[in-house]
């Protein structure tokens, strides 16, 4: 089903990038599959976007979604601050205008053998991983933090959909960088989370949304109003969780309730702003809150 909604996905963003110019009201957005974007899923799956002429699309992975916001020309996309910084690199006009979440456990780095076996392996190492996303240094921040410098690895760029298929077929020792919902499958195929963001690992993750400054002024309204509908949507969450997996589902691969549940854990929800600790944090790595709405 997925894969369905993102060929139809990707063939109207592709007609959407050969015109000439889009309509200048309507702010399109891009994000993945991603529990900490399920806010935007279910604010459109309840029509609310459209109230508001604001519409969002979805893709599998973090990569293929920085891609197609700069191939097809949108306003805003979801990301961590990896893609941000991605981003920002190549035009600095680029802001952050809402934090959603950070990552409390929702990314980790998953193996077919123990931790303890990993450090003792004197072969080469498969690494499943979307390369060009935050995965690339949530690996680094592994490798440095279990001291695995001298290991060689074998790195191996693959969707979060693809990977659990090819990596699950590998019968010599394999890592998975990935992030939930994907990492319920995995453990069903007998893979264990070695180290996650809850954990060993130090690197800050976090989730927002992110435009440009000339984007930001021309859908302002919009993105206001945007800020709102998410406060509403995590407030459904609240509410009535199974109402609300239930409109999200169809975003997130393979994930039951009862996973959902349990990726929900792996999460802290920062619409509502963020503590002096996390403000800390976000001046130490020089990532700017002067925008946030």
């Amino acid at each position: 089903m997925i894969n369905i909604i993102k060929a139809v996905l990707l063939s109207g963003l592709i007609a959407l990038s050969g015109c000439a110019e889009k309509p200048d009201k309507t702010l399109n957005i891009i994000a993945n599959s991603w529990i900490g974007y399920s806010p935007l899923f279910y604010a459109k799956e309840k029509g609310w976007l459209d109230e508001h002429d604001i519409r969002l699309s979805s893709v599998v992975s973090l990569g293929e979604s920085l891609h197609i916001y700069q191939s097809a020309k949108l306003d805003a996309f979801a990301g961590t601050q990896y893609e941000y910084q991605t981003m920002y690199r190549k035009d600095p006009s680029v802001i952050p205008i809402l934090l959603l979440d950070r990552s409390n456990g929702g990314d980790m780095i998953m193996g077919n053998r123990s931790l303890d076996a990993i450090k003792s392996e004197n072969g080469p190492i498969n690494v499943y991983l979307e390369i060009n996303s935050i995965n690339y240094p949530v690996f680094n921040d592994f490798i440095h933090q279990h001291k695995l410098e001298g290991k060689t690895f074998n790195y191996i760029n693959s969707d979060q959909i693809k990977l659990q298929s090819d990596a699950t077929n590998r019968t010599e020792p394999t890592l998975v960088v990935t992030y939930t919902p994907y990492n319920h499958e995995l453990e069903k195929q007998g893979f264990q989370t070695l180290a996650s963001t809850a954990d060993s690992l130090n690197l800050l993750v976090l989730d927002g949304i992110f435009t440009t400054e000339s984007r930001y002024h021309a859908h302002k309204d919009q993105m206001l109003a945007l800020k709102t509908l998410i406060n509403h949507a995590i407030q459904a969450l609240h509410d009535d969780p199974k109402e609300y997996y239930e409109k999200v589902k169809p975003y997130l691969e393979n994930s039951r309730f009862e996973d959902f549940q349990s990726s929900l854990s792996t999460i802290e929800w920062l619409n509502k702003g963020v503590s002096p600790a996390l403000q800390q944090r976000l001046d130490d790595a020089n990532f700017p809150t002067r925008d946030l709405l």
